[in-house]
């Protein structure tokens, strides 16, 4: 599975920002798909993940309420709504495919797409 974001930038806090993470490959084979980030100095933390076949969602207490993470089966995307955007939410954001093959479990990452958000 092969995984592309898109849609980083730079917005003041309280704007708005939409990723997408574009999914190839064995994309039957996703079970979930998540977004994480990274600021600098810091470790990857999770964002926000939803499964493939429910749409069950869950969100970092940090992001609950302003963030939403949606997918489109049919056209292999996924993709993060992000409004009212905090200076702490500064970071490179990756995209995470979760998948199976051959009851063996994989992880796919994005080359991760930058958000800034000015004070």
């Amino acid at each position: 599975v092969q995984l592309v974001e898109s849609g980083g930038g730079l917005v003041q806090a309280g704007g708005s920002l939409r990723l997408s993470c574009a999914a190839s490959g064995s994309t039957l084979s996703i079970r979930t798909m998540a977004w994480y980030r990274q600021a600098p100095g810091n470790a990857r933390e999770l964002v926000a993940d939803i499964t493939i076949g429910g749409g069950s969602t869950n969100y970092a207490d940090s992001v609950k309420g302003r963030f939403t993470i949606s997918r489109d089966n049919a056209k292999n995307m996924m993709y993060l709504q992000m409004d009212n955007l905090k200076p702490e939410d500064t970071g490179v954001y990756y995209c995470n495919a979760h998948w199976r093959r051959m009851a063996a479990n994989f992880d796919s990452w994005g080359q991760g797409t930058q958000v800034t958000v000015s004070s």
